[in-house]
């Protein structure tokens, strides 16, 4: 793993171009933006030519499976899968033949995303009784020898059910005393058959923990309404707003006109956030339809280069240009939602501090090729420079050493 540049208290990055098209002089004073005055300059503060390059907030992963991860290792063949337990299954036995620890995979990944912006990401990590809770300790592990380099949140995950897979429930709660963050759940009726039963554990796990709760919901058409009608009333029954997480939600993907309109209101008053990963042939939530409503929506890589697919690459920048090609993105306005998702909604997401790049936010941000933010998207441009807390971490796409 590299080791970052030395932190510097003052940093003046000069000639930084900014997202409304204006050139100016970004001053990070202890790790963050600072005002900037040129006629009083901090003593010893360093200068860093951007060279006209354009600043971006970091984007966050906030859906991401890296214990699944093959990145860095030989090439694994996918087997063939008609239904989401065939993909479930066919994972189980493809890991059982992984030589390489967790860690190392993991951190391989890490590397990579972290080298191209990725500031925070919030990892799925499998607990059942196959795997015991060694993704768990592998996960954290990476992260913990990355926590000046990236923020990590652990999701437990019950990826082969929860309550149809016996033993799985009480590693759920272990899990959250060894290295979890978040209580995780995986489509409710679909997996488990039973929406009762799950959600009253996974409502009265992050109850009593006092985590946040983020669950896959792949169930489309009526039965996926009425699971996402259910979260939202036990979110505000249990005092959770602004805890609870769908992910990919397809069945709220799959509406139009009025009906999209009233389950985004649902969920924007309730405090239900969405993420989507904007995944092959599935239904994708689009920012223009759900953003205006007030519905927080992030973005995740998923899976990447795993058992499930042999696609991904930890780059989110590449997966706000995924998104907006998968919505259908025209205008700079659609265009920059897509990347406004990835960055402002994924960090609000994790509970982290905005960084747009205002005197007082955190110095976490990318510098790249582009003389927009609308065109940003559609190239998808390695970073010359990654900037976490002022240090400058990666330089075209490599982690400084």
């Amino acid at each position: 793993m590299a080791t970052p540049a030395p932190a510097r208290p003052h940093v003046l990055f000069t000639a930084v171009r900014c997202t409304d098209g204006r050139i100016r002089d970004l001053l990070v004073s202890e790790g963050r933006i600072a005002a900037y005055d040129p006629a009083q300059l901090p003593d010893g503060c360093a200068t860093v030519d951007a060279r006209g390059a354009l600043a971006l907030p970091s984007p966050v992963d906030a859906h991401i499976h890296p214990d699944k991860s093959t990145w860095g290792g030989t090439w694994l063949s996918r087997e063939p899968a008609e239904t989401l337990r065939d993909l479930i299954e066919g994972d189980v036995r493809a890991r059982a033949a992984f030589t390489d620890p967790v860690a190392e995979r993991v951190g391989a990944l890490m590397d990579r995303a972290i080298a191209h912006g990725t500031r925070a990401m919030r990892a799925h990590v499998d607990v059942a009784p196959v795997h015991g809770l060694s993704g768990v300790h592998g996960v954290r592990a990476a992260a913990d020898a990355r926590k000046d380099l990236i923020d990590v949140q652990i999701v437990a995950f019950p990826q082969l059910g929860l309550l149809s897979e016996p033993g799985t429930a009480e590693l759920m709660e272990q899990a959250l005393s060894e290295g979890a963050d978040v209580v995780g759940g995986l489509d409710p009726i679909g997996i488990d058959g039973d929406m009762g039963g799950q959600l009253d554990f996974v409502f009265g796990l992050a109850a009593r923990k006092g985590v946040p709760l983020d669950i896959h919901l792949h169930d489309g058409g009526p039965a996926g309404i009425r699971q996402v009608t259910e979260i939202a009333r036990r979110t505000v029954a249990a005092g959770m707003q602004g805890r609870v997480t769908l992910g990919h939600a397809f069945a709220v993907a799959e509406l139009d006109g009025t009906e999209n309109d009233s389950v985004a209101a649902l969920l924007a008053g309730s405090g239900v956030s969405l993420v989507t990963c904007a995944l092959g042939a599935d239904p994708v939530l689009d920012p223009a339809r759900l953003m205006p409503h007030g519905v927080r929506l992030a973005v995740g890589s998923d899976g990447v280069r795993d058992a499930w697919t042999p696609f991904g690459d930890g780059d989110m920048i590449a997966r706000a240009h995924l998104l907006a090609y998968r919505t259908d993105a025209r205008t700079d306005a659609e265009l920059a939602a897509c990347y406004e998702a990835v960055a402002q909604g994924g960090a609000a997401l994790l509970g982290l501090p905005a960084s747009r790049l205002e005197p007082g936010d955190p110095a976490d941000f990318v510098l790249v090729a582009a003389g927009s933010l609308p065109e940003a998207v559609v190239d998808r441009p390695v970073p010359s420079m990654v900037v976490r807390e002022g240090r400058i971490i990666a330089r075209e796409g490599r982690l400084v050493r």
